[in-house]
């Protein structure tokens, strides 16, 4: 064999090794992209496989063998991980969306035996992958039987490793010309796997409560309706093209706030999650307590720690959580301590089915209206609503039009066939899905504002928030995890106590992070107390 080939013969399997474990995302496709970098552990894997070749045969196929199995792992989890990146905007958690995966696939309008079949496609992919991993470890140890290619890859391997120990000296950065390591990635998803089934469930590891104001007098006996926007971010005004293409929902809705003869003041506030995971910013609100690691979300359910709807309870408020999006029992969820919870089966919705969530969030509210806030404030006892929203949930299809008739929504003819029909038909580009979801959220705008001016008891004050920003491929690569948060009220005086706090008039939020999310539970319950 010529030079030539047995070059080559080393050559081409580190290349690919190092294709697959230097993929990234670094564009707007949430697909894994080929980037110009040099991986750290395969420069150490190389240098390994080479000395034990040098050193004797029978190790060197012992180590091949173990380095084909690690590194198999490596490139798995690389690509896994960087595609949950680039699609959710947030690091992968193996034992949290692997739970949820199962309620994700569920949404998707795709056949079944799609679903089972794309399933399958994807292992058989990652198998071929790993096979392929193999394959090259397998080839590179035979290439390194040739001294002079040993040396080489030696002398190489210690060089890059040297070139990437001297980043920071004299103003170098190195670290530009490596990719991210792998290896802290799986040992991350084994801390949280750890954690998750062995976490010692004292809470000790939780932050302590906020003290919840003393009293509510301040909102003088108006209902409160903390309306969670799915997937409404920042981005809607950071971005310069879905904030322009939302000027006119944006000015309607301030102008049909202002006809109802209530004002409006906004702020920004850090999620807990990003692109996913809606129920660790509702327990960050309803708490007070930061959520960020799942974890934390787990052992805050299994705690006797106070919220807001105890609190609101205590003062005389009957409370409901009403949640369309929920599709089965949702038991733990009895640790906020609501006195009514509705999910989709018991919402008493019998019109037609709109995509996996089938109810639509305007219908959702017409109901809620019907049989919680219809009465007149005085002859009931006020109201503290949490409604997390789904029509502005990815993939943001099918969209029901607006009904002007509210009374209609709550029959069994609140949408036609024809309605349905357009809805269902309408699509939705993966590649470039900002427009349908700009249009999920001009449409919330539109019936949260006619229900402002048209049917919305008089004092009724509204926390409109989002959860978190939408995925990575609608908010940008990067993009921080802030959401806007409004205050709608009457009452100029309750207003002032949160543009004192760093809230400003008006819908457009300050540039500036408020606070996380959690501090804004604190906040809210000294707004609403008496001063």
């Amino acid at each position: 064999m010529n030079d030539g080939l047995r070059w080559l013969r080393i050559a081409l399997p580190l290349l690919l090794l190092d294709v697959v474990l230097a993929l990234g995302s670094p564009g707007p496709e949430p697909w894994p992209h080929p980037t110009a970098r040099v991986s750290l552990e395969l420069c150490a894997g190389a240098a390994l496989l080479a000395a034990s070749v040098g050193w004797r045969a029978a190790a060197a196929r012992w180590v091949a063998r173990v380095l084909a199995g690690v590194f198999a792992v490596l490139v798995v989890v690389r690509l896994v991980d960087v595609t949950a990146l680039g699609l959710f905007g947030r690091p992968l958690n193996l034992y949290w969306d692997g739970r949820h995966i199962g309620s994700v696939l569920a949404m998707s309008e795709l056949p079944r035996w799609q679903l089972v079949a794309g399933g399958l496609l994807v292992l058989l992919a990652l198998a071929g992958v790993a096979v392929g991993v193999a394959l090259c470890w397998r080839a590179l140890g035979r290439g390194l039987a040739w001294r002079p290619g040993r040396l080489a890859v030696l002398v190489l391997c210690g060089l890059l490793v040297g070139v990437r120990a001297i980043d920071g000296a004299a103003g170098l950065d190195t670290w530009r010309a490596f990719s991210e390591p792998v290896a802290p990635v799986v040992l991350r998803q084994a801390r949280l796997l750890v954690a998750q089934s062995q976490a010692d469930r004292s809470t000790s590891r939780l932050a302590p409560s906020p003290a919840f104001g003393t009293n509510v007098d301040g909102l003088q006996g108006a209902d409160v309706l903390v309306l969670f926007s799915e997937s409404y971010g920042v981005c809607t005004f950071d971005d310069p093209v879905q904030s322009q293409a939302l000027d006119g929902p944006r000015a309607a809705l301030a102008a049909a706030i202002a006809a109802s003869g209530r004002q409006v003041v906004s702020a920004r506030v850090r999620s807990p999650t990003f692109g996913g995971g809606s129920w660790l910013a509702h327990a960050a609100l309803l708490t007070g307590i930061d959520t960020r690691d799942p974890l934390d979300h787990d052992l805050l359910l299994s705690t006797q720690r106070p919220t807001l709807a105890r609190h609101f309870g205590a003062h005389g408020y009957r409370t409901v959580h009403w949640a369309p999006g929920l599709q089965r029992p949702w038991p733990e969820g009895r640790f906020y301590g609501f006195e009514r919870y509705v999910d989709a089966p018991t919402m008493g919705y019998t019109g037609l089915p709109f995509g996996a969530w089938r109810i639509p969030d305007q219908a959702a509210m017409a109901l809620l209206h019907a049989q919680e806030l219809s009465a007149p404030p005085g002859t009931r006892a006020p109201r503290f609503i949490v409604f997390p929203t789904v029509n502005s949930h990815a993939p943001f299809h099918p969209l029901p039009p607006f009904v002007a008739d509210w009374a209609r929504l709550t029959g069994p003819q609140a949408y036609t066939p024809q309605q349905q029909a357009q809805a269902l038909a309408q699509t939705v580009s993966w590649r470039d899905p900002v427009p349908a979801y700009v249009a999920s959220i001009a449409l919330t705008w539109q019936w949260l504002g006619d229900y402002l001016r048209e049917q919305a008891p008089r004092g009724l004050v509204l926390v409109l928030l989002g959860d978190h920003q939408p995925w990575a491929r609608v908010s940008g690569n990067g993009a921080p995890w802030d959401v806007p948060v409004h205050i709608v009220a009457s009452d100029p005086a309750l207003l002032r106590r949160f543009t004192d706090a760093g809230f400003t008039p008006g819908l457009t939020p300050p540039a500036a992070t408020l606070s996380g999310m959690e501090a804004l539970t604190p906040l809210l319950s000294r707004g609403f107390a008496r001063p």
